[in-house]
């Protein structure tokens, strides 16, 4: 299966528009505020919410919208979270209501999301008075502002869209998200907005995503906070014109690992961008018993502060990797266990069977000072693998949550 990176974001599939703009929620007027994505037609819908026992407003109004596995628009706010707002819900509901009003679509079709301060009152008047400069100017190439819109602490914009073909039809696969910060999903995660062309069924659209996630939003996580107001979201038009995809086999097959090239594409790049990060890390667990204890050290090794601390300080303390997949709690032989550290400055193996060996500190270190680290683990137990996404802890993540109201 060819699958193709190409441009356009959430609008690179067929009968997508969108657009971003600054409505007056942020202070500062060179910062997008409001985002706004529209499909031509009704599509199916897809969405899994974070598992935070607080969860921001817009959560629940969009799980009930999308009860019928339907929607057609989705519009979020960032820098202020709608979120333990005694409002809430009529904020949600209104933000909701606008846009349908604007489109000419159901209230229940409208997907809402916030982002932003958590417990700060948002106020609808810069919303109703930016919407219809916001619905004016959805456009084909209006992914890129929506991806701007909806960012914080990011500092990078973060898209992506493929193409590939099902049944000799032409289908895409767009995707933006954001997320620096507060970021350890257990599903969901940050926010994620995906748009794709291909013909399938709401039932098989909600078990690609929920399948998808186990290995990729999952699996990654900059400080270990799971956030309230996160949530992946998928719209599918069907606009490609395959046969609708109703079952498994060779199309969903096909479908899913599209799907997983968006998907983990966005998952190093909010990784990349985590907030004071200097680093990305990828942990790469193989020779596992079972997938659950592959899963259970990769993300363990990743979310270790001293590990990342040390990878911030280009240290080569593979003991810390030990150590975090001491207290993961997956069964695994210590005394089975080989760890490496590669870059693109080359690979040095740093332990051999739960002991270390010797290696050069100058070669790892100048391995360690790349911008992208592989941490490869190796449990000699099995022929099962997992991957899971990370960042180092920088003195830029503290100064950044230290005043971040402020």
């Amino acid at each position: 299966m060819n699958i193709q990176l190409i441009k356009g974001g959430v609008c690179a599939a067929k009968g997508f528009t969108a657009n971003g703009i600054h409505c007056g929620i942020r202070k500062n007027r060179t910062k997008r505020d409001l985002s706004l994505i529209v499909s031509e037609v009704p599509a199916q819908a897809a969405a899994v919410y974070t598992t935070n026992l607080v969860k921001g407003a817009p959560l629940t109004v969009t799980k009930q919208h999308l009860t019928d596995g339907k929607a057609q628009a989705i519009i979020c706010n960032s820098g202020n979270a709608n979120t333990c707002n005694a409002n809430g819900i009529e904020i949600a509901e209104q933000m909701s209501a606008l846009v349908a009003d604007a489109l000419g679509i159901g209230e229940s079709d409208v997907v809402v999301a916030s982002t932003g301060v958590i417990g700060q009152p948002l106020d609808i008047t810069p919303i109703a008075a930016g919407l219809p400069s916001l619905v004016q100017g959805l456009s084909r190439d209006g992914g890129d502002a929506a991806a701007e819109g909806i960012m914080t602490t990011d500092t990078v914009k973060k898209e992506i869209a493929v193409e590939f073909t099902l049944g000799g039809k032409t289908c895409r696969i767009g995707g933006i998200a954001k997320g620096s910060g507060m970021i350890h999903p257990n599903m969901a995660t940050m926010l994620v907005f995906i748009t794709s062309d291909v013909a399938i069924s709401s039932a098989m659209l909600q078990k690609a995503l929920s399948t998808d996630i186990t290995h990729s939003f999952n699996m990654l996580s900059i400080d270990g906070d799971t956030s309230t107001n996160d949530m992946v979201t998928v719209l599918a038009n069907g606009m490609a014109g395959n046969a609708e995809i109703t079952a498994e086999g060779e199309d969903f097959a096909a479908f899913m690992k599209a799907l997983n090239t968006v998907t983990v594409h966005l998952c190093r790049m909010i990784v990349g961008d985590g907030e004071g990060a200097t680093k990305l890390l990828e942990c790469q667990v193989s020779g596992a018993q079972d997938e659950i204890t592959a899963k259970k050290v990769a993300k363990s090794v990743v979310c270790s502060s001293l590990l990342k601390a040390a990878m911030f300080g280009a240290d080569a303390n593979w003991g810390r990797v030990l150590c975090a997949i001491g207290y993961s709690g997956a069964d695994v032989d210590v005394n089975k266990i080989d760890v490496s550290f590669k870059s693109t400055s080359g690979e040095i193996a740093v332990c051999k069977n739960g002991a270390g060996v010797d290696f050069s500190e100058e070669k790892a270190k100048a391995i360690l000072l790349a911008k992208e680290i592989d941490i490869l683990v190796s449990l000699g137990d099995g022929a099962h693998s997992a991957t899971a996404w990370g960042c180092d802890l920088t003195y830029d993540y503290v100064k950044i949550n230290g005043d971040y109201r402020t």
